[in-house]
């Protein structure tokens, strides 16, 4: 019997396993649109392509890219990316937006704003999932990274497109992150969190062109600065300070030799592998907190509870406390636990 017309040939979980492995394109973006499928048969099948791949994934290079609104992450990352790929490297560029869980939205401007990635033949970009949980769009980045590095690219940049949570759910699956900042006028620091210095490996003063050049000169120097007041994450690395340009590719090659430097260090410490054992167990918990907290959700008769109880908590007439232990003992958890 011939195929109808317009449908696609179902693939089993070897025919994924191979097409992968090879690196086919097509082959790796639906077993990247599995990942991303809520039907359950599409679950069971995506997980077993992902155990049987798991052998031929954890060699690339992880990179996060985060950076103040208007510093031009797409940009950045497109000009990071021409170069890496010019070195011969194989890049996949993935973003993560939080806020897709809120809008439903997807970032459909990444292939455009990173016009030449998006057609080289060493590269692969990927939009953000939309819509789900904010541990979906987490658990979908994860995975389709471990199918990315099973194709074979050897770098994988994180892009985060949202703000706030993006930024820690990032940096907590990649070896390297790195924090984008602008050129100041007099408020260099604006916006710059302390957390995001506490979890930045290195921070790029992007821009730094043109009339922007002494600039970024200042705003380097009140980088470093604020860095001294930090504690390092790690006590074998002291995270740098840098200038560079997307528009005419100055000190992008300084920082690729950064990350590689980053990653000899940390490798000889043991602290790399350690970094990503703990990761491992981190995202293991996220996912489970995760489930269960759907689970909840659509049990019954938490559902029937929800709305009274979200009403009393509001009007003071209910600590959220005894509301917490109404909600588990309608989903068949004692009370007491706290």
């Amino acid at each position: 019997m011939s195929q109808p017309k317009g449908r696609r040939q179902q693939l089993s979980v070897s025919d994924y396993v191979a097409g992968v492995r090879a690196g086919e394109r097509g082959v790796l973006s639906r077993a990247i649109t599995l990942i991303e499928s809520a039907r359950a048969e599409h679950q069971a099948q995506a997980q077993a392509v992902l155990q049987e791949l798991l052998p031929d994934t954890g060699r690339a290079q992880r990179v996060g890219v985060t950076g103040v609104p208007g510093v031009g992450k797409s940009t950045f990352i497109d000009a990071f990316g021409t170069l890496l790929t010019g070195q011969g490297h194989k890049v996949a560029v993935l973003a993560v937006d939080p806020s897709s869980t809120r809008t439903g939205g997807s970032i459909l401007g990444d292939k455009t704003r990173m016009a030449r990635l998006a057609v080289d033949p060493l590269a692969y970009v990927r939009p953000s999932p939309s819509g789900g949980t904010l541990g979906g769009v987490t658990r979908m980045t994860r995975e389709t990274m471990l199918l990315c590095e099973a194709a074979g690219f050897n770098v994988v940049l994180v892009e985060t497109v949202g703000v706030g949570q993006s930024e820690t759910m990032v940096a907590g699956m990649v070896d390297f992150f790195l924090a984008l900042m602008l050129p100041g006028a007099g408020d260099e620091l604006q916006g710059i969190k302390k957390g995001l210095l506490e979890i930045a490996d290195l921070i790029a003063v992007n821009k730094a062109d043109g009339d922007n050049l002494v600039r970024a000169q200042q705003a380097m120097s009140h980088y470093r600065n604020a860095l001294r007041i930090v504690e390092p994450e790690s006590p074998s690395w002291r995270p740098p300070v840098l200038a560079v340009s997307a528009l005419t590719g100055d000190g992008l090659e300084a920082l690729w030799r950064e990350i590689g430097r980053h990653r000899e260090r940390l490798s000889a410490t043991g602290e790399r592998a350690a970094k990503r054992r703990r990761q491992q167990v981190q995202w293991m918990w996220s996912m489970l907190e995760d489930r269960l907290l759907q689970a909840l959700r659509r049990r019954p008769e938490v559902r029937g509870l929800l709305p009274e109880l979200e009403r009393a908590v509001a009007e003071d007439r209910l600590t959220p406390t005894l509301a917490v232990e109404r909600l588990l003992r309608a989903f068949g958890v004692p009370a007491g636990g706290g």
